[in-house]
């Protein structure tokens, strides 16, 4: 991940890559590239804080368990991530709700390949995990096969969001298949939980780092949540 600042824009911009999650009470734009891969948007609706994270699975894990898929496991890893860096940070998981953007069909997986349902894993998982954990999904922008550009604002939920398609869809596609291959490699570490709430629930997740790649900024229609 990376600060930097774009013209037109007042607040400074933070940067996530795959495998990435980022949680601030500060007025920034927490920005990523999505492809097949989900970007879920959490913000503390009392506090004015937010975070935003960027993972995929490595295969399809519907009509499994949930909390025992081995193709689960890294979104359960980037979930609890997430919602352990708010809560430490203040945040309460009552007070929560999301937006989900992202799993476009941009990955060129040859049908019957493992991952070849693999964007539409990554949103089926992300609206069951906040379903299972009580948290509304007050938006979300998934699906198609157009390359999604987000900004977050934490401090007050809004995100703007550009899709794009065409030749510049194939840095995403690069940089999810190199990703993708490390996931694959280097699964994540340690027990998975499902949160739940009070005091006790800051002391159950794990530390993380990030992993992935780098994606560039791409231009094209812009909205605004």
């Amino acid at each position: 991940m990376y600060h930097h600042r774009i013209s037109g824009f007042d607040v400074p911009m933070v940067t996530i890559h795959p495998g990435e999650f980022w949680v601030t009470a500060e007025d920034v734009a927490i920005v990523t590239v999505l492809g097949s891969c989900v970007a879920v948007a959490l913000r503390d609706r009392s506090g004015a804080l937010g975070g935003l994270n960027h993972f995929m699975l490595t295969g399809d894990f519907r009509g499994a368990d949930l909390a025992r898929s081995p193709d689960a496991r890294y979104g359960m890893y980037a979930m609890e991530l997430l919602i352990n860096e708010l809560l430490k940070a203040g945040g309460r998981k009552r007070d929560l709700e999301a937006k989900v953007f992202g799993g476009a069909s941009v990955l060129r997986l040859r049908p019957g390949a493992t991952g070849a349902g693999l964007h539409e894993a990554n949103v089926a998982f992300a609206l069951d995990y906040l379903r299972l954990e009580g948290i509304p999904v007050l938006a979300s922008d998934v699906g198609g096969f157009a390359a999604r550009k987000i900004f977050y604002f934490p401090r007050t939920g809004r995100v703007l969001l550009k899709r794009f398609g065409g030749a510049a869809v194939a840095a995403v596609e690069r940089a999810e298949e190199g990703y993708l291959g490390h996931l694959r490699r280097e699964p994540p570490e340690g027990e998975v939980v499902l949160f739940g709430d009070g005091p006790e629930s800051a002391a159950r997740g794990k530390a993380g780092g990030s992993a992935g790649g780098s994606l560039r900024r791409k231009s094209g229609t812009e909205r605004g949540e």
